[in-house]
């Protein structure tokens, strides 16, 4: 599926006190697009409907990206063909950081889940960018050792918890729980094959679990999924 790219056209340099106004900004997220703005940094947008490729695995790795807009799944596939979710993400994440390290090829393959708007920077530009402007090579940081940190507790989830904790964790992240104070979320939508890929079960456990969680009113389904924070309890029982 092809994917409209708009290029825009470098700004002019922001003054000090315009850069020292967003450097100074509240860190209440990662605004990527706010930083470009004020060092008048040229960059792609591309925006896509649901299961656009953005990239795939094996392509050149030559800019990091950002989602304004939507949800994104990485996803990777073996040799053999069997092909498993490793993240879903979601507006204010960036994803294709590897380049920075040197990564010279995609590693995952990245496709939209809903109608998405993505920011591509250039590697280069990037790495212009974190040098220069110490406030976004701080947020930026913290990005990133928050996702680390969550690659960590994903392989503890797998290798210590039930499929069904294992399930609600993974709902409970994909509702953004903990990121303000409602007590019900919408979750994209997702298939129960997707699920599945994700936590390493059947699409057969997943459905049976989500039937459960719906019984016990842990989420509801009305023309989307929502889950409910009651849910945690899942999680937390011993």
């Amino acid at each position: 599926m092809a994917v409209k790219t708009v290029r825009k056209r470098p700004t002019t340099r922001p003054t000090p006190k315009k850069r020292a106004a967003v450097a100074g900004a509240p860190n209440v997220g990662f605004d990527l697009p706010a930083f470009l703005d004020s060092a008048g940094v040229p960059r792609g947008t591309v925006r896509t409907g649901a299961a656009a490729v953005i990239f795939s695995q094996g392509d050149a790795a030559s800019d990091v990206l950002y989602i304004q807009q939507g949800r994104i799944k990485l996803s990777v596939l073996s040799k053999a063909g069997k092909e498993a979710v490793i993240a879903v993400l979601g507006a204010g994440d960036c994803f294709g950081e590897g380049c920075l390290a040197g990564q010279p090829r995609r590693m995952a393959t990245a496709t939209a889940l809903t109608a998405t708007t993505v920011v591509v920077v250039a590697k280069s530009q990037m790495v212009t960018l974190l040098h220069r402007e110490a406030a976004l090579a701080d947020r930026f940081l913290a990005h990133m050792l928050a996702r680390n940190i969550r690659i960590e507790e994903d392989l503890v989830d797998q290798l210590f918890n039930s499929s069904e904790k294992r399930l609600a964790r993974t709902l409970l992240l994909l509702a953004r729980y903990g990121r303000d104070d409602n007590t019900q979320h919408e979750l994209p939508k997702l298939s129960q094959e997707t699920l599945a890929e994700m936590i390493g079960t059947t699409r057969s456990r997943v459905n049976f679990f989500m039937n459960k969680f719906r019984e016990l009113g842990f989420i509801e389904y009305n023309g989307g999924l929502k889950v409910n924070s009651s849910l945690m309890s899942v999680v937390l029982h011993e």
